[in-house]
């Protein structure tokens, strides 16, 4: 009789958590933010500046504690702050001969120290520290629902309507402008868009993992596609397969949310990886047999 009824038993707890609102609302937008930065990151990943969501997932933190300080809507002053450090690392990539990396490096750190030191000196603006680091699946509410579709919804429309302009910039800014492409607007529209996606999913992820979600799926299309439209289809298909994997994850391991999400999606990396290396061993005995 146990037997036979285990694997109802099973499915029931598998399903028990849907039960719960707050899980409910953490799947959906643990999905849609996987979704919605497996996309961005192809962007990220293509330029080199994979570094750029954990550089701007933290100077945001600082954000929100001068914000919090200030007494202003801590999201408000939080995205203002990720758009002004988004946009100062791509006016200082254009206008000196340093890599993105190094701006990046220099811009965020200094707007995070900054936070920092207001927090020192003026005290905690009450916000859990914790939550913010390491992402709050309980706090996740129907704002913070609708708050990623509608930057969901944004991203796919600046993609669509710029699709071509974007894919010339990233691949080949040079030839970009001298073709009569405003390679500077483009640049601060898609560090804008970031700094949405990063502020966005911060409740889910957390500033330490922002970038990995940024990073990981991004990676894993590139390495199994050559085409770029493929590669933004994947990257989205992949991000919001292992934010809902993750989530479900989160709850029965009773882990936090962000790094389940992450762990998915490494191990989408180390099962492309592996089969990666096997075709190429594959094609590589055909080669020498022929």
């Amino acid at each position: 009789m146990n037997s036979v009824a285990q694997p109802g038993l099973v499915a029931l707890d598998v399903f028990k958590p849907f039960e719960f609102e707050f899980f409910r609302n953490g799947v959906l937008v643990a999905t849609l933010a996987g979704a919605l930065c497996g996309v961005v990151g192809c962007y990220v990943v293509l330029r080199n500046m994979s570094y750029i969501g954990h550089g701007l997932s933290h100077s945001i933190f600082g954000g929100y504690a001068v914000a919090g300080l200030l007494g202003i809507n801590l999201f408000l002053g939080a995205g203002a702050w990720g758009v002004l450090t988004a946009l100062a690392i791509g006016g200082i990539v254009r206008r000196r001969p340093i890599g993105s990396d190094a701006a990046i490096g220099v811009v965020t750190t200094a707007a995070f120290a900054f936070g920092l030191a207001v927090v020192q000196i003026y005290g905690s603006p009450g916000r859990n520290a914790d939550a913010l680091l390491f992402g709050n699946v309980l706090g996740v509410t129907w704002a913070d629902v609708w708050l990623i579709v509608g930057v969901s919804i944004g991203a796919l429309a600046f993609i669509f309507i710029g699709y071509r302009q974007l894919l010339f910039t990233t691949f080949d800014a040079e030839v970009a402008r001298a073709t009569g492409v405003r390679t500077n607007v483009v640049d601060a529209l898609l560090m804008v868009l970031l700094s949405a996606t990063v502020l966005s999913t911060m409740n889910v992820m957390g500033v330490t993992l922002i970038a990995a979600n940024l990073v990981i799926p991004a990676v894993v299309a590139r390495m199994l596609t050559d085409s770029f439209s493929r590669m933004l289809m994947l990257a989205g298909l992949i991000g919001a397969v292992s934010g809902f994997v993750g989530m479900n994850a989160s709850y029965h391991l009773d882990v936090a949310s962000g790094p389940t999400i992450v762990l998915t999606a490494a191990v989408f990396f180390v099962l492309a990886f592996v089969a990666g290396g096997s075709f190429r061993r594959r094609a590589a005995g055909v080669g020498h047999a022929h």
